[in-house]
């Protein structure tokens, strides 16, 4: 089975809910990863309203035309 992305929600500080085509749902706080990152191309994510600004395109959550992207299965199983 192909798992995608039907819907991400915006919850909050670095918190994204996340509805899977397989019915799961996930909350995932990216404030460690974004925190973390050694990357300044991902650090400027940890400004809020660039961190809101994502889409949804072929099943997968993408900030800034691919700039920053997760694989799908990784967030499905609550990793990042």
């Amino acid at each position: 089975m192909v798992i995608s992305i039907e819907k991400a929600e915006y919850i909050g500080d670095y918190k994204i809910r996340f509805s899977f085509s397989d019915g799961t749902e996930r909350i995932i706080d990216f404030d460690s990863f974004l925190k973390n990152a050694k990357n300044p191309m991902t650090k400027k994510y940890l400004d809020k309203q660039l961190f809101e600004k994502y889409t949804i395109e072929y099943g997968n959550i993408i900030w800034n035309d691919y700039e920053m992207c997760f694989p799908i299965w990784d967030l499905h199983e609550g990793k990042i």
